[in-house]
């Protein structure tokens, strides 16, 4: 990897920003899930074993009133951090000014500020998210040293990453960063083959350059989750009351032309005539959904096929479930994904992030792949082959080998 990492840099008594990505879900002030803290560790922990002084900072939520300022402070964070790492995490309830000034200039090495929310800056002229520049100079200068370990907004310049990275001496990746750019990148880049892609979720329109990069590059390309139906009109199939985007069909007709049986369709579907969880579900062949019905999940057959694809792939990038899988009923097609994945031998297994990664946590899948991308619209844009303003900002290495 071209990119300098922690490892590359000296640590001992520097004060040094970490870009982490906090942004938990959140109800009534609580966390209801803490793996993206969890997924952070290894980073913090390595650099107060180093003797940081560790200066950390998120966003969370999104900020356009004081009220969203109220719910998404980063003081619940805070202290689950603290309970995780079993040491005192001191939180500063500001963004900029002479208390976090304060509190950084005091850290000893081995300590912990955490100030609160960046996007708390976009309340008025959102100068995190539009990277003002005076906002990213003035992070900046509370540290010597920069760690950016947030994939989930590296397809994002703002203030707290990019800002940050172009006013700073050192500018180096985390061990979650350093993880997605291998992974992610490599597996787009220089794949162990056969390499297959899986491209599930709701809409064709989400993953158009995807699938045009990913032709280009994988040795098939399995197609599930709602814009499998796009696929079918493009085929002159009845999707029924399948989820369907209309202006994306000559685009669908386009792909299976050019893929010259790259794409594989599912072959077999669950139709129901009301998107319900209770509702009675009949299992059809892709070319007979009755018209008063819709698809919900792909059938036995779809994931037999699936397997056959799959069996002697050394490499292979899932992104979108298969179905509607937060109904039981319909989860059987995500379900049945997961369980051939982590069952392939010697293979490289890799969620990109998004509802298939919250599918494969959901139904215990979550230590059985090679890597679950933290980062959702980050990963779709790596995917598509794009060059993320988070990870172009972080400082190459001197060494120009390959290898590196």
């Amino acid at each position: 990897m071209r990119k300098k990492t922690i490892r590359d840099i000296q640590l001992q008594d520097k004060t040094v920003l970490m870009r982490v990505d906090f942004n938990v879900p959140m109800s009534e002030g609580q966390i209801t899930d803490d793996n993206r803290i969890v997924q952070a560790l290894p980073t913090i922990d390595y650099a107060l074993e180093q003797g940081a002084k560790l200066v950390l900072f998120s966003h969370l939520g999104r900020i356009k009133t004081e009220a969203d300022k109220e719910k998404n402070s980063l003081a619940p964070v805070a202290k689950r951090l603290s309970e995780l790492l079993d040491k005192k995490v001191t939180f500063v309830s500001e963004t900029r000014g002479p208390v976090l000034e304060e509190a950084v200039r005091n850290l000893k090495s081995g300590e912990i500020v955490m100030f609160e929310n960046t996007r708390f800056e976009d309340l008025n002229d959102k100068a995190e998210s539009k990277n003002n520049p005076e906002l990213g100079k003035y992070w900046a200068s509370l540290g010597d040293v920069f760690v950016n370990d947030a994939f989930g907004t590296a397809h994002r310049a703002h203030a707290s990453n990019v800002g940050i990275a172009n006013n700073i001496d050192t500018a180096v990746a985390g061990f979650l960063m350093e993880k997605e750019i291998r992974f992610i990148g490599g597996a787009v880049d220089n794949p162990e083959r056969p390499f297959v892609a899986i491209l599930g979720g709701a809409k064709v329109s989400d993953k158009i350059s995807v699938i045009e990069n990913l032709l280009t590059k994988a040795d098939k390309i399995l197609i599930c989750g709602a814009m499998a139906y796009t696929f079918y009109k493009a085929k002159g199939y009845e999707v029924g009351l399948s989820k369907c985007e209309d202006d994306f069909v000559s685009f669908a007709k386009e792909m299976l032309e050019k893929a010259q049986g790259k794409l594989i369709l599912p072959v077999d579907n669950l139709v129901t005539k009301e998107f319900s969880e209770d509702a009675e579900a009949t299992l059809v062949s892709a070319d007979s959904i009755p018209a008063d019905q819709m698809g919900m999940d792909i059938g036995p057959r779809t994931l037999e096929l699936f397997r056959k694809h799959l069996e002697n792939a050394k490499t292979v990038v899932w992104n979108g479930p298969a179905g509607v899988f937060e109904f039981e009923k319909f989860a059987g097609g995500t379900k049945g994904i997961c369980g051939i994945l982590t069952g392939l031998e010697g293979a490289t297994t890799i969620i990109g992030g998004g509802d298939s990664a919250a599918a494969a946590i959901k139904f215990g899948y979550k230590d059985k792949f090679t890597h679950i991308s933290t980062g959702g619209g980050a990963s779709l844009e790596y995917l598509e082959g794009k060059e993320l303003p988070g990870i172009k900002a972080i400082h190459n290495k001197d060494c120009c080998c390959e290898d590196c």
